[in-house]
């Protein structure tokens, strides 16, 4: 399975944005060393915010551009669609719910099968997460410390979309996501634009 596995504090430098989610990634950027800081023509900018929506979630170009298809295929705006298709995907949610310190962690977890999606053991990172289904650890999980202090420590109702429950250490998705509610900054109309040449 092909997965962007390149150093990361590397790529949040370059793209100027730090989309690991790791607070020493833009700690050695300086001012005109990555793309973002250099002058860039329209194409250039479009591109720049394209490449930084797939580093943060860690989504290839083949299967981004599926999810360009799916969000067009759906009502409402494209790049809202997109933002929310990729913000359900299984492996974020996992990260959302704070099970895994990043979406890189989150998504070994679900390929390891530490993961249950509505009891059932799911190791597709990729699987869509719909309304109304409970993430939670598997009993194996559950042992493992580095994944209970994970969720224990991370911030109840982060996230307004996602419902807690620290008995059992899982997480309901109770509502679809809204775009204003989702922690990153893209603009999704530049990626719409630069996939509609």
């Amino acid at each position: 399975m092909a997965t962007m596995n390149g150093p990361r504090f590397k790529l949040c430098r370059s793209l100027g944005l730090n989309v690991c989610g790791h607070p020493k990634a833009m700690k050695r950027s300086k001012p005109g060393m990555g793309r973002a800081d250099k002058k860039l023509s329209t194409y250039g900018i479009q591109l720049l915010e394209k490449q930084r929506l797939r580093a943060y979630y860690g989504v290839l170009e083949k299967q981004f551009k599926r999810y360009i298809e799916t969000a067009k295929k759906n009502r409402g705006q494209t790049g809202e669609t997109l933002v929310v298709l990729l913000e359900t995907r299984l492996d974020n949610m996992v990260y959302r719910m704070g099970a895994a310190s990043s979406i890189r962690q989150a998504r070994q977890m679900v390929v390891h099968g530490h993961v249950r999606l509505n009891a059932m053991k799911v190791d597709i990172p990729s699987h869509p997460v719909r309304v109304g289904d409970t993430i939670s650890l598997s009993d194996k999980a559950n042992g493992m410390s580095v994944f209970t202090e994970n969720f224990d420590l991370s911030t109840l109702d982060a996230f307004p979309y996602i419902e807690k429950n620290t008995v059992t250490r899982s997480a309901t998705l109770i509502r679809a996501p809204e775009r204003h509610e989702i922690p990153i900054a893209i603009n999704d109309q530049l990626i719409v634009e630069f996939y509609s040449k």
